[in-house]
């Protein structure tokens, strides 16, 4: 099983051609409004690839809230651990332009109550998995680890969006799971520099870690455990980004969480990643399990690999 402690956002998405300059005001069209937040996402993602999943999250007393849940409550998330709290469901206002890259702004809302206090009434077993992001507290995330920890739980962290965090939170994480920006700010901040793998290697031995980097359209890049893995990415026409990555998280979760060996998990998010964006929208285009191994051109070929 997979325990996922995190954010659950309503995103509010505006399709523009161009971003706009500061102070300038320009027209969009084909506005929507659709449930997200990294968490959620994550959830519902590595959810769709066969997993258990139990969320642990904040919504507000909003007319948001059941909108930004249900996606997760269709596809069988277990939702008894999700807060209600007072004000406003999180929100995140997404621009996406012509090439379906985006900006984002998010607002917080429920997301800055979320309390690992929750977690302790959840059934785990060693070896079931906890998948943390950086959309709620650091304090609350940190004590979420500590408490995986002391259960035998595999914990990984995606550190999106990119904050500083402390060695001793980090101390508690097995996998980080960062982008090319984020990886780039962490390196700063440890006084590493050159290519994205030679920085991943270096960071993941100095920060005793497993350390797994996505690179948009190139792919990702891994290094756990002693191991390197690598996967090119999957060539698409992008529609929107907005949920690639998050549908890469939870798909390579999944699949550890299944036992797959690492360079099999990692072409599983890397698919998942590519047809996230074919459709707009972060969690209505995560897509299912045979979807990805349709792409990956050979069904079933996850049962058959494990470690």
């Amino acid at each position: 099983m997979i325990v996922v402690f995190g954010s659950v956002n309503i995103d509010l998405i505006s399709k523009v051609e161009r971003f706009p300059h500061p102070g300038e005001t320009i027209t969009g069209a084909d506005h929507v409004v659709a449930a997200g937040g990294k968490g959620a996402n994550q959830a519902l993602a590595a959810r769709r690839m066969g997993a258990e999943v139990a969320f642990v999250g904040a919504a507000g007393t909003d007319n948001f809230a059941d909108l930004a849940l249900a996606h997760l409550h269709a596809d069988g998330v277990h939702l008894d651990h999700v807060a209600t709290a007072d004000g406003v469901t999180g929100t995140a206002f997404i621009t996406v332009d012509a090439n379906g890259e985006n900006q984002i702004v998010l607002s917080p809302g429920a997301n800055a109550q979320v309390k690992a206090a929750a977690l302790d009434e959840i059934v785990t077993a060693a070896g079931d998995s906890l998948l943390v992001q950086g959309e709620v507290s650091m304090g609350e995330t940190e004590k979420a680890l500590a408490w995986a920890k002391g259960r035998g739980m595999t914990r990984i962290f995606n550190l999106a969006p990119a904050r500083p965090v402390s060695t001793k939170l980090l101390s508690l994480v097995d996998i980080l799971i960062v982008n090319e920006e984020e990886l780039r700010q962490v390196a700063e901040r440890s006084g590493l520099h050159g290519g994205a793998s030679d920085v991943v290697e270096k960071l993941a031995s100095d920060l005793g870690l497993g350390v797994v980097v996505t690179l948009g359209a190139q792919g990702a890049l891994a290094h756990v455990d002693g191991q390197t893995a690598r996967c090119p990415g999957f060539p698409v026409d992008p529609v929107d980004t907005t949920g690639a990555g998050d549908a890469f998280v939870g798909a390579f979760a999944a699949a550890l969480d299944a036992g797959l060996r690492l360079e099999i998990a990692i072409r599983q998010g890397c698919a998942a990643g590519a047809l996230a964006c074919l459709k707009q929208g972060a969690q209505p285009s995560l897509p299912r399990r045979d979807d990805v191994e349709a792409l990956l051109g050979n069904a079933g070929r996850f049962e058959d690999k494990r470690s």
